[in-house]
Order: structure tokens, then C-alpha cells, then sequence
């Protein structure tokens, strides 16, 4: 029965840093609730594959990056469009994408435009990502450390931010 409540202890201990590392993954307040929740939720149901000894923390937030990567995953598959048609730069993107009005063919070709100018060592990892790739496999078919992948596409993308910030 201690090692029950130990549990529970820890566990109602770890809400704060389970927050702030939703929040982290999510950018949004109210879906960090969420991810917390669920994630409290898992671990309490799973509390018998607890190992004693073990890393608590990392326990707990290794379930939250699994909940979210699967969260994430579900969404995507969901957005997910079968176009059949000849021109492939549609696929993936959600319905309401803005394709059909001229302001929004504008805004994409401009945005291709400016994703075509980037150096090669830029525009491939970002390109690859975009197309749906995991960092680990591009990595491995451009041949480049990990965190290198990782590092270009943040800076891609936060490059591209400064560009296109007038478009919010």
C-alpha cells in the first residue's frame, strides 16, 4: 500500500514539470491540459509497469512524447487528402488550404518560390520534412548528423517566419 501512495505522491509531484513540457510540445495552453491529463491518466492505469528504482521523470515524460507524437500522427493521417489529381504539390494539404482562391495560389507559389532560392543544405532537410520524412531518415539518406537535420529544418523554418511574417 506505500508503494501505491509513493506512487500517486510522485506522480501529483511531477504535474508541474509535466505542464511545462506539454506546453513545450504543443504551444498551446489548453492542449498542454489536455496532454498532461492523458498522460496522468496513462500512468495511472499502467502503474504495475512501473519499475521501482527507476527513473520517475523520465518515466512520465517519455509516456506524455509518446501520447503527443501519437496525437500528432492521428491528426495528420486525418488532414490527410487522396488527390488524384496530375499535380502533386496538393497533396497533404488540408482541405481548407486556400489553393482556391487567387490570394492563397499567390501565397503558395511564393512560398515554393522562396523555399526554392534556400542553399541546398537548407532546402533538402526542410523539403524531406515537409514531404513527411523523419528526422532520423533523412539523416541517414543526406547522410548528415542528426542534430544537424534537426538544427537546419529550426532554422528553416524560422527563417521562413521572417519572411513570410505579413501573411499572419
Amino acid at each position: 500500500m506505500n508503494s501505491k501512495n509513493s506512487f500517486k505522491n510522485s506522480l501529483m509531484g511531477m504535474q508541474g514539470n509535466l505542464l511545462s513540457f506539454a506546453l513545450k510540445l504543443t504551444l498551446n495552453k489548453d492542449e498542454a491540459h489536455d496532454l498532461v491529463q492523458d498522460t496522468t491518466l496513462k500512468a495511472l492505469t499502467n502503474e504495475e509497469k512501473f519499475v521501482d528504482n527507476t527513473n520517475f521523470k523520465g518515466w512520465m515524460l517519455t509516456i506524455m512524447r509518446n501520447i503527443f507524437i501519437n496525437n500528432y500522427r492521428k491528426t495528420a493521417r486525418e488532414n490527410t487528402l487522396v488527390d488524384t489529381s496530375d499535380d502533386l504539390f496538393r497533396l497533404n494539404l488540408p482541405q481548407d488550404s486556400g489553393l482556391d482562391t487567387p490570394d492563397g495560389a499567390f501565397a503558395v507559389n511564393e512560398i515554393t518560390s522562396i523555399i526554392s532560392q534556400l542553399p541546398d543544405d537548407f532546402r533538402k532537410p526542410f523539403s524531406m520534412h515537409i514531404a513527411g520524412y523523419k528526422y532520423e531518415e533523412i539523416s541517414e539518406m543526406l547522410s548528415m548528423p542528426l542534430g544537424t537535420v534537426k538544427s537546419r529544418i529550426f532554422f528553416t523554418r524560422k527563417r521562413l517566419r521572417e519572411i513570410l511574417k505579413d501573411y499572419r
